[in-house]
């Protein structure tokens, strides 16, 4: 909780330090690689810093944050925290890098503010800093412990058993697990880290959630090539499509992620697109896998069938559920089984009392949440899941 003096002069500072908080946060990493550059040696992803994506979720998270404190005084936002706090434990972030941030990010407050940042007003934000680093060291402590690691050494060695081509653009890798240790589980719809070392050297982490599980504690992630176009092509998806074959071995991290499906009876919504079907088909997997008898409605659109990574897994397991049913929309459908163009829930019949979950490009999902809530869906059973850095804190 935030102290009454700190509370007014956050609350009174807060639009001008939300309105420079992308400034803010751009001088805070770069001051920041400029004097610790191996943080880019396996920690921070380089792509997301060039796009700029990484400066805006931080810049969304600590606004959103400080809003919540002043919103809500009696409570600790929980709910935001958990997906940062397992972002940071899938990449391995540790206690004494929250020493490092603040130093640089409050140097970058100082600097593009200047003299609105007075002694008392860096307190204020000081408070603000430390109550969120704190409550998510706590959060990734237990994450670490969960998962049987420590300070984030959650690393091991896997084997590729299996390589399948889903799409042109999408691959399966099916991999086992090295060495005599436990495989942590993976809750349906948590995600791995990938860690490989780029031409150059450096070393580069990526998140894919795992698509599969199969005996003798094998998973599968499955990876889409980002090419380029509207976004600079992706330096790993491209490594992985371009080299990794049957026999390779990977470096893995333990399954992470606050957006996991429940176990319970309550009617179902999964509602994904593009290659955000893939913690929708693990969970679909895991229902199959179960013999659950839930009312589950499986929703996803494509650009079009061939581009549909993981339909034939979607459809299997689907089909394997006496309670379940599925929409497919493609954009070119050409008469396939699936409606032509984007998604639209007009006259879809949503289950009463259901539970979401959802994955794809953040604009979709803004619509397919608008669309559950007309249909009657509470938003506290909407959850959702973002690849990349989460664009959407303090706004869903």
């Amino acid at each position: 909780m935030l102290s009454a003096n700190a509370a007014e002069l956050v609350r009174a500072t807060l639009p001008a330090v939300g309105a420079e908080l992308e400034t803010i946060t751009a001088r805070f990493y770069d001051t920041m690689f400029a004097d610790h550059p191996e943080l880019l040696d396996g920690l921070f992803n380089r792509g997301n810093q060039r796009s700029g994506e990484q400066r805006k979720a931080l810049a969304g998270a600590v606004a959103a944050f400080a809003v919540a404190l002043l919103d809500n005084p009696g409570e600790r936002p929980d709910a935001l925290l958990a997906r940062i706090a397992h972002k940071h434990a899938a990449v391995g972030v540790t206690d004494d890098q929250y020493v490092i941030v603040h130093k640089y990010l409050f140097g970058a407050i100082a600097e593009v503010l200047g003299e609105a940042v007075t002694p008392e007003v860096a307190a204020a934000w000081d408070e603000v800093y430390w109550l969120m680093a704190g409550a998510l060291i706590a959060m990734e402590a237990r994450i670490y412990a969960e998962a049987g690691a420590r300070d984030g050494a959650t690393w091991r060695p896997w084997r590729v058993v299996e390589r399948r081509e889903e799409t042109a653009d999408a691959m399966s890798l099916v991999l086992h697990p090295l060495g005599d240790d436990p495989v942590p589980p993976a809750r349906p719809g948590q995600y791995v880290s990938v860690r490989v070392t780029m031409p150059d050297g450096v070393r580069q982490l990526r998140q894919y959630s795992v698509s599969g599980h199969g005996a003798d504690g094998r998973r599968s992630i499955t990876v889409k090539r980002v090419r380029a176009g509207e976004r600079p092509e992706g330096e790993v998806s491209t490594l992985l499509h371009d080299t990794v074959r049957e026999g390779d071995e990977l470096t893995l991290s333990a399954p992470f992620g606050d957006v996991a499906l429940d176990d319970g009876d309550a009617p179902l919504v999964l509602v994904s697109a593009g290659i955000g079907c893939t913690p929708i088909a693990a969970m679909l997997s895991h229902l199959a896998e179960a013999g659950s008898g839930r009312r589950v409605l499986v929703l996803h659109a494509d650009r079009a069938r061939s581009h549909h990574a993981l339909r034939e897994q979607m459809e299997r397991h689907t089909d394997a559920l006496p309670g379940a049913e599925r929409i497919f929309w493609y954009e070119s459908a050409d008469g396939e089984d699936a409606r032509a163009g984007r998604m639209d829930l007009d006259g879809v019949e949503i289950p009463e009392g259901a539970v979401a979950y959802m994955c794809g490009p953040v604009e979709f999902m803004r619509a397919a949440r608008a669309g559950l809530i007309a249909a009657g869906v509470a938003p506290r059973d909407i959850h959702y899941e973002v690849f990349g850095p989460d664009l959407w804190l303090g706004a869903a």
